[in-house]
């Protein structure tokens, strides 16, 4: 079972820069780098509440499930 991470494309729906996006989400650049490569372990329930609220969005427009 495979997990993607599908910030990058919501990102670029609303033109909106990984620094501007860190920033009021209270991230470094860096861990919003790992989220958008798929390299990320796990996500605080906290930090998905901060993204959706930022992009205005649900937490099935950033997660997707991809059977192997």
């Amino acid at each position: 079972m495979a997990i993607v991470v599908r910030l990058d494309v919501e990102l670029a729906k609303r033109k909106m820069s990984v620094g501007e996006f860190a920033e009021q989400v209270g991230l470094t650049p860096a861990n919003v780098a790992v989220l958008k490569n798929g390299r990320a372990k796990a996500v605080r329930f906290s930090t998905l509440e901060a993204i959706c609220r930022v992009l205005d969005c649900q937490p099935g427009d950033i997660l997707e499930h991809v059977p192997d």
